[in-house]
C-alpha cells in the first residue's frame, strides 16, 4: 500500500516541553520506531507539523533587531528541512541501508483573498500566561487566542489549493523512496496579483501564514491516490464529549456521520475535517490514532477509521 502520514507538531515537541534540539530528537526517534516496521511493509509518504518548531524560530529572530524577523513562508522552509533531515536520519537508523530517502521543500498553492488571513486560528509557538502573551501581542502585534489553560499566537490558516512539487513526489515513490513533504503544511505561496491576466508572466511568492498540515497532507494523499491517510497525534482516538465523565471514543465513522459534529477548531477539528474530505473524495480509508498504535491503527484495530464502508458512527464500549 501506499500510506501517507502526517505527523502532529506535539508529537516531535511535546505540550510545554523545553523547546530545544536534544528534546526534539528524542521524540524523532520515538516517532521513527513506529513508522519503521511500517516503512519495511509499504510504501511512505511522512509529513508532519511545525507550530512549535515555527513560533520558535519567530521567536528567535525577533530577539534579533538588527533586522526585521524572517516572513513565516521562510521560516516554514526552515522548519521543513530541519525536521525532515532528522526524521531522515532516525528512520535511516533503523531500515536497511539501500532503502532511500529524501526530504523536498514542499510549495503549496493559497490564495490571498481566502477567508481565513481575516480569522486567524493557526497556533504556533510555545504556550504562555495571560500576562506574558498580552506583553508579547503590544510589543510585536502578535494575535493570541486562549489553548486550554494557556495562551498561544494564533496566525492565519488558509486551504490549500495546489502542490506544486507533486510531479517530483510521485517520481521518487516510483523508486521506493520514503518522501518527507508537506512539512507544517508545506510553503505557503501565491500569484501575485495580475499575474494571470493574458500575456502576463506568473510571478509566485511566498506569503504569511501557516497552512494546517492536516489539510495539506490530505490534499497530498487525495492528489497521490493513496490507500490509507494516517493522522497521528497524542490523542489514542477522536472523541464525543471530550474531557466529560461521558467522552467515548469514536471506532469508525462515516464522512458524513463525522463531520456532522462538532470537534475544537484549534486541535481535532482540522483533523477531522480532512479525514472526512479523504474518505468521501477517494472511497479509500483516513484514520486518527496515537502514533505508537500505528501498526493497530492500519489493521483497523485502535484509533479512529472513517470510511464511507463504515455504519454510521460506533462508539467504543
Amino acid at each position: 500500500m501506499l500510506i501517507v502520514t502526517a505527523l502532529g507538531g506535539n508529537a516531535l515537541l511535546r505540550r510545554g516541553q523545553p523547546m530545544t534540539s536534544e528534546n526534539q530528537r528524542e521524540n524523532i526517534r520515538v516517532a521513527a520506531r513506529a513508522l519503521a516496521p511500517v516503512a519495511r511493509l509499504h510504501d511512505m509518504v511522512v509529513g508532519h507539523g511545525n507550530g512549535p518548531q515555527v513560533g520558535l524560530l519567530a521567536l528567535q529572530g525577533a530577539a534579533y533587531t538588527d533586522v526585521e524577523t524572517y516572513p513565516l513562508d521562510v521560516l516554514d522552509a526552515e522548519t521543513e528541512g530541519m525536521i525532515g533531515y532528522m526524521i531522515e536520519q532516525e528512520l535511516g537508523n533503523l531500515l536497511p541501508f539501500e532503502r532511500p530517502f529524501a526530504t523536498l521543500l514542499t510549495m503549496i498553492e493559497v490564495d490571498p483573498k481566502d477567508p481565513a488571513f481575516a480569522n486567524p486560528t493557526k497556533f504556533i509557538g510555545p504556550v504562555y500566561t495571560k500576562e506574558v502573551a498580552d506583553r508579547l501581542a503590544a510589543e510585536k502585534s502578535w494575535v493570541f487566542k486562549q489553548d486550554g489553560d494557556k495562551w498561544r499566537r494564533v496566525v492565519a490558516s488558509p486551504e490549500p489549493k495546489r502542490i506544486f512539487e507533486l510531479r517530483p513526489i510521485k517520481w521518487l515513490l516510483e523508486h521506493n523512496t520514503i518522501v518527507i513533504a508537506a512539512g507544517g503544511g508545506g510553503i505557503p505561496a501565491a500569484y501575485e496579483p495580475g499575474s494571470h491576466q493574458p500575456g502576463t508572466h506568473r510571478k509566485l511568492a511566498g506569503i504569511e501564514c501557516v497552512i494546517d498540515k492536516d489539510l495539506a497532507t490530505e490534499l497530498l494523499a487525495r492528489e497521490l491516490k493513496a490507500d490509507l491517510y494516517v493522522m497521528l497525534t497524542d490523542a489514542d482516538a477522536v472523541y464525543v464529549d471530550w474531557g466529560k465523565p461521558t467522552q467515548r471514543a469514536v471506532r469508525r465513522a462515516t464522512p458524513d456521520a463525522l463531520s456532522a459534529m462538532t470537534f475544537a477548531a484549534g486541535s481535532m477539528g482540522p483533523k477531522v475535517d480532512a479525514a472526512c474530505r479523504f474518505a468521501k473524495a477517494t472511497g479509500k480509508t483516513a484514520a486518527i490514532g496515537a502514533l505508537g498504535d500505528l501498526e493497530r491503527i492500519i489493521a483497523g484495530e485502535a484509533g479512529t477509521t472513517v470510511s464511507s464502508a463504515a455504519s454510521g458512527i460506533v462508539l467504543a464500549r
